[in-house]
């Protein structure tokens, strides 16, 4: 990589101009390449899917930025470190664009054909599979692409196959006819876990249903008039006095007069509506279950395209129409026809497609299931037993909370693109065989049926790595992972399958950890979508503030916790600005390292500041270590970010200035200063990718390594332990930071020099001498003089506390003594004037009484407060006036 020479580096950093280039030599050097082969521990993640039609959002951006923080650590702390990345096939998201594109030309999918639809449907996923990835370079993410998959990969496909047929050989996967989730847009059953519920408002609508070859009738509440004419019988609760007579007898469904039955069930909920119930098996799952105990038959009334069937159980006027017409019509004849009692106004809520918002239909069909229950059992044991750890820990509850209560899983869709289910029926027999391959092709047709993308994506973390060969490189070396990050909203779609699958068919948890971060939300805590238009875009701000100023901006939003993070536009500013801190910063460093050798630090040569930094470096090192393995990755931000703007720029750069005057100790400084800089550029890297390799790369070093991601990352060292330099080091800071007060509280000019005295405790005047330089430069003090506490001070002079040592400022000449009294009048008067009014609110048993119990405490808060500074100002004009 050609780098900039020293003096001609910018003054002001430029993110577009090094991160392309910095990302093309860590490609060219193959420096994100795992090796089986390697004798080194393994750590190794794989990515969330991303799905081939999805574009890089937000949420991706912190996802890929955290797992890439842990890659890079066990990178540079020597494991072999492998980050699988790949994209997911997405059966219906897939299916939904290309179906689109061919609308738009006037096809569908059945113009084509099965396979000419999936030729197509290749080359779309072919095109785009790996632009998200592609993306993701835009973030600096280090996986090794050699190594990229996809789930509709034939190693993917294979591993599918093997999973299924096992499955069904333990009689774990079975065909049965139940109720499912059908979305009529996407045209396919989908999981539980793929339907969202929306609070809508609707109806009850009381009907009245006629009893048969007698006076009377049966008065149902039901929130689906439209489907009465799939009814096969009215429940009541067996203990309901007010229906006890009529249990047994026949009712005649209104508009249609055909006969069913009232029969007694505990389902029903007696206080609910009128106490009695329509049972619709076909289109309701617990009507469904009332049915099978009762021998009621289903009735289909509402077909795959949510319209009403055209059969003999439907009105004819009904017939054809969507639901929500078909509801608004038959009330329309219901009360044409005297048989609606009455409408209850009610909110309740309604399942919706997860993908497409249409609402759901609850549909009797023949699926293929897993049978969860006995699969649970070994995925509960691995997190119960420690094998797997939630990070934050209070999502065990909820993993677990879930599986322990876990439905058999809906695993077919109605779909052309995604896993073919590999069973056959006979042409002429329809006999069933389930097997990896077509017995023959001649005789016998798969199942129409795809899975659910969940099924293949569950055996990611395996079926990557070259399962079902477990004698596979990758397998033996990398399997199990080590981390999975991932937010919480896909901890049931996702992780409880990998757990599930990886446990029965690995006999391994497929990780050790599970890191849950929160999702990203507006600055208002608004979900980010489209339709609200408050997405950001993270290209979009790389492009205008940098990859590694989004990278921290985001990490240092992180909490341990895994709240939610709440972003805009204008908090990236805190990432670009810190960029362009160490840019600075590192540009003074290099331009002052001129004839520095490339030997290691005089340790016997070094000053107190110099052992100071040394210590602080030590001690952030260490910090880093603990937070990144305990995954408070925010709070790792967080250190660094002090450590480097406060400790080594605000405070050991501006001393550096001061020793490298001094030729005796200049060499020694600047050795200090580049190592320094060196441990803390590789600190800053996993988080900070870019930046931190291209200054690193103009570092004078001897070093073996062709880039900082393959060097050492730093640790605690004791031999940089300055625990007793340390402590002396911050008094001069204190001493500093008072002084730098004092001139703020008397508008004392920063150009102008000023004199002190120091009365030292506790031998502190040893400190003080030896750091004299420092305070001369730092504090601009012109004469520094020694006394006792006998000594008689000036009367108008300032002083300040600094440990066990007190500092007096002479005043005389330095300030217009008569101006600042006024000025300090003025202040207090106004202070007074702001009590007083205080005062009288809390002296007010009116406002005690009535007044919010926060703002009593905020106006008690602020008459101390102001107390504080009476007294503070009081003291002052003592000073002031001698």
């Amino acid at each position: 990589m050609t780098m900039t020479k020293i003096e001609d580096l910018p003054t002001v950093y430029s993110a577009k101009e090094t991160e392309e280039k910095i990302y093309k030599f860590w490609e060219d050097n193959e420096c994100f390449k795992a090796n089986a082969k390697s004798e080194k521990e393994p750590y190794s993640i794989v990515i969330p899917p991303p799905n081939v039609t999805g574009v890089l959002h937000m949420g991706h951006a912190l996802d890929e930025t955290l797992q890439d923080i842990l890659v890079r650590y066990h990178r540079m702390s020597g494991y072999e470190t492998l980050w699988m990345p790949g994209t997911d096939h997405a059966g219906i998201a897939t299916q939904n664009v290309v179906e689109k594109k061919l609308r738009q030309e006037g096809k569908t999918r059945f113009d084509l054909g099965r396979e000419k639809f999936l030729e197509v449907t290749w080359d779309w996923a072919n095109e785009h599979k790996n632009a998200i990835l592609h993306q993701c370079k835009r973030l600096g993410a280090s996986f090794d692409m050699s190594r990229a998959r996809f789930t509709l990969d034939k190693g993917c496909s294979d591993a599918v196959k093997e999973v299924f047929v096992k499955l069904y050989e333990k009689d774990l996967i079975y065909k049965g006819a139940y109720i499912v989730n059908w979305c009529p847009r996407c045209q396919s059953a989908i999981s539980d876990i793929e339907t969202e519920y929306e609070t809508e408002k609707s109806n009850l609508w009381e009907i009245s249903y006629a009893l048969k070859g007698e006076p009377g009738a049966i008065v149902v509440a039901t929130s689906r008039p439209e489907t009465i004419f799939g009814d096969t019988a009215i429940a009541v609760h067996p203990d309901d006095y007010k229906y006890k007579d009529l249990i047994g007898k026949t009712v005649l469904i209104p508009l249609t007069g055909r006969e069913i039955p009232i029969i007694a069930d505990e389902y029903v909920d007696k206080h609910f509506g009128t106490g009695a119930v329509k049972i619709t098996p076909a289109h309701d799952p617990n009507d469904y279950e009332v049915g099978k105990r009762h021998g009621l038959k289903p009735i289909w009334v509402i077909d795959e395209q949510g319209k009403m069937k055209h059969c003999a159980e439907v009105h004819p006027d009904i017939q054809g129409l969507t639901r929500e017409e078909a509801r608004q019509r038959t009330v329309e004849l219901l009360q044409y026809n005297n048989s609606l009692v009455r409408i209850k106004p009610i909110e309740h809520n309604v399942g919706k497609c997860q993908r497409c918002n249409t609402t759901i239909e609850p549909l009797l069909s023949e699926q293929w299931f897993v049978r969860m229950a006995p699969l649970a059992k070994a995925a509960i044991a691995a997190v119960e037993n420690g094998d797997i750890k939630f990070v934050p820990e209070r999502w065990t509850k909820n993993y677990l909370g879930w599986m322990t209560n876990i439905r058999d899983w809906c695993i077919s869709r109605q779909l052309w693109w995604g896993h073919q289910i590999p069973a056959y029926y006979h042409n002429e027999t329809g006999e069933m065989v389930v097997a990896k391959e077509n017995p023959d092709p001649d005789k016998y047709t798969q199942d129409s049926d795809v899975l659910d993308t969940w099924f293949s994506s569950g055996l990611w973390p395996f079926s990557t790595m070259g399962w079902p060969n477990t004698e596979s490189e990758d397998f033996k070396k990398f399997y199990p992972t080590s981390t999975l990050v991932t937010g919480f909203d896909i901890i049931f779609f996702w992780v409880a399958r990998m757990i599930t699958m990886g446990e029965e068919f690995t006999k391994k948890a497929p990780f050790s950890t599970v890191y849950i971060h929160g999702l990203i939300r507006d600055e208002l805590g608004q979900k980010m979508s489209k339709s609200k238009g408050n997405t950001i875009d993270p290209v979009g701000i790389i492009d205008k503030y940098g990859c590694d100023a989004l990278r921290f901006t985001l990490t240092s939003l992180c909490t341990y916790g895994g709240q939610d993070i709440k972003i805009s536009d204008e908090k990236f500013e805190y990432g670009r600005n810190f960029a362009n801190k160490i840019w600075n910063a590192s540009r003074f460093v290099l331009m002052n390292l001129e004839g520095v050798d490339n030997k290691e630090i005089d340790y016997n040569a070094l000053t107190l500041a110099d052992k100071w930094i040394l210590n602080k470096l030590n001690e952030t090192a260490k910090e880093t270590n603990e937070n990144i393995k305990n995954y408070r990755i925010g709070e790792m931000a967080h250190t660094l970010y002090d450590f480097f703007w406060n400790s080594y720029c605000d405070w050991y750069v501006e001393i550096a200035k001061i020793q490298l005057q001094d030729e005796n100790i200049k060499l020694n400084t600047q050795r200090v200063l580049r190592y320094v800089l060196d441990m803390t550029l590789r600190l800053l890297h996993p988080v900070m990718p870019h930046i931190t390799e291209y200054i690193w790369q103009l570092l004078p070093k001897n070093s073996e390594a062709k880039a900082i991601m393959l060097e050492k990352f730093p640790v605690y060292e004791e031999k940089h332990s300055f625990t007793e330099e340390n402590t002396q080091m911050e008094l001069v800071f204190e001493t500093i930071k008072s002084l730098r007060n004092v001139r703020q509280s008397f508008n004392i000019p920063v150009s102008t020099k000023v004199n002190i005295e120091i009365i030292a405790g506790n031998n502190e005047d040893v400190i003080f001498k030896k750091v004299e330089p420092y305070i001369h430069r730092l504090a601009r003090v012109e004469n520094i003089k020694y006394v006792d506490e006998n000594h008689k001070t000036e009367k108008q002079s300032a002083s300040t506390v600094v440990s066990n040592s007190k500092i007096i400022i002479p005043l005389a000449g330095l300030i217009d003594l008569e101006e600042e009294l006024k000025r300090q009048n003025k202040k207090l008067e106004k202070l007074l004037g702001e009590k007083t009014g205080l005062l009288a609110r809390t002296n007010n048993v009116k406002f005690m009484t009535n007044a919010k119990p926060e703002l009593i405490e905020q106006t008690k808060a602020r008459i101390a407060e102001i107390e504080v500074q009476e007294a503070a100002i009081n003291e002052l004009i003592v000073s002031l006036k001698g």
